[in-house]
C-alpha cells in the first residue's frame, strides 16, 4: 500500500485531507507541529509525525510515494510566517521530496498565484510567496499536480467543481471538503501530472473534468 505525506495535517484542509484519506482507505503519514490536534483521528492507517516546519523535517519523507503540501502561515500570522511556511517550508518540501524520488507532489496553492501582480488583493505578500513556491515545484523535475482554489468556504463540499475561472469575484470560492477531496482523486493520476488548475464551486464531477 502507497503511502500520503500529508504536510499541514492539522490545518483547516489538511486536517478534512487525512479524514477523508484514511476513510478511503489510504495510508497516510501525517506532518503536525501539534500531534494533540489530531487527537480525535484514530486508524491504523494513521501515522503522525511531530516536526516543525521551520526545522529539519526531511526524516517525514522517509519511504513515502506521495507528498501532498497544505501547509500554511495562517491569516493570523506575520509577514515573518508567510515567508518561513508558505514559502520557504514549501520549497524544503519540493527538495525533501526529490531526494526521496516521490511519485507525485500535489501543491494546495492559491487563486492568484499564477501573477499576483493581475488579481487586486490585500494578501499580495502571500500570494507572491505561493507563487515562488509553485514555480520552484514545476522546475524541480518531480511529478507534480498544482491546485489553486479560489476563497475557501466551510460550506459541506458538492463533489462538484469547475476549474474556469468566474467572472464575478464572489462567484470565486470553493469548499475547503472539495479541495481535500480533490487532492485524494488527482493523486497518482498520470494524465494529471505536471498540470495547474484553478478550483472553484461548479457543477462538474471531479471525473468530467480533471481527466
Amino acid at each position: 500500500m502507497s503511502t500520503t505525506l500529508i504536510i499541514g495535517a492539522s490545518g483547516q484542509i489538511g486536517k478534512m485531507m487525512t479524514r477523508t484519506f484514511i476513510q478511503s482507505g489510504n495510508s497516510v503519514r501525517a506532518l503536525v507541529r501539534d500531534k494533540s490536534k489530531l487527537a480525535d483521528l484514530e486508524s491504523e492507517l494513521l501515522e503522525i509525525v511531530e516536526i516543525d516546519l521551520e526545522e529539519d523535517f526531511s526524516r517525514a519523507f522517509e519511504g513515502v510515494d506521495n507528498v501532498i503540501f497544505a501547509a500554511g502561515s495562517g491569516g493570523q500570522t506575520g509577514l515573518d510566517k508567510t515567508l518561513l511556511i508558505d514559502l520557504w517550508a514549501a520549497k524544503k518540501s519540493v527538495d525533501y521530496a526529490k531526494e526521496a524520488n516521490v511519485k507525485h507532489f500535489v501543491m494546495i496553492s492559491s487563486i492568484g498565484a499564477d501573477d499576483p501582480d493581475k488579481l487586486p488583493s490585500k494578501i499580495k505578500p502571500y500570494l507572491v510567496a505561493k507563487h515562488m513556491a509553485d514555480e520552484h515545484l514545476i522546475q524541480a523535475g518531480i511529478p507534480y499536480t498544482i491546485l489553486r482554489p479560489g476563497s475557501l468556504t466551510n460550506e459541506k463540499g458538492t463533489g462538484k467543481i469547475t476549474i474556469k475561472r468566474p467572472q464575478a469575484r464572489e462567484e470565486m470560492a470553493i469548499s475547503r471538503e472539495d479541495v481535500a477531496t480533490c487532492a485524494l482523486f488527482v493523486l497518482g493520476k498520470e494524465q494529471l501530472k505536471g498540470k495547474t488548475f484553478e478550483l472553484f464551486n461548479g457543477t462538474y464531477e471531479f471525473d468530467n473534468i480533471l481527466v
